[in-house]
């Protein structure tokens, strides 16, 4: 496991009881390569922890950074880019990444030209050429024609 994938956590979500109940995360270190021992705000004794025994535990996606072999995007999950403007690779304003859509196979970024109207660009690592976190800027190399095609009014 690698530990510093865990290092922004701060919070662990659990299915407790049919309800999605939040624990917060104090402290954190490895005790093994495959174990984290954990601090949680509240939990302090054995029975305490009991509590999270046999239970999923999830992490905030906003928190959670997956490692990805090949993506330009570092494993940055997508709705990281929200708020980033977007330029093709020819140095154009395209707009502003507003939201994410993933609930086809293919994630698409919905991003706000300056007119108003609204594109769906493929959120494809292929298509990433290089994003600057300091200035909120992503730059990709759109197919031709793209930018014509489903601008959503």
């Amino acid at each position: 496991m690698d530990f510093d994938v865990l290092q922004d956590l701060t919070c662990l979500v659990s299915d407790i009881d049919g309800i999605f109940v939040p624990f917060f995360v104090t402290a954190m270190r490895p005790k093994t390569a495959e174990t984290v021992l954990l601090t949680i705000d509240g939990m302090t004794s054995e029975q305490d922890v009991q509590r999270l025994v046999n239970h999923d535990i999830y992490a905030l996606k906003r928190e959670f950074r997956q490692e990805s072999e090949d993506a330009e995007a570092d494993g940055y999950p997508l709705d990281f880019f929200i708020g980033f403007d977007l330029d093709d690779d020819q140095g154009n304003r395209v707009g502003q990444i507003v939201d994410v859509n993933e609930q086809t196979e293919n994630a698409f970024f919905i991003v706000q030209r300056t007119d108003g109207a609204e594109l769906l660009i493929p959120a494809v690592d292929d298509l990433i050429v290089e994003f600057d976190l300091d200035k909120k800027v992503m730059v990709m190399s759109l197919p031709d024609g793209l930018l014509d095609l489903n601008v959503k009014d």
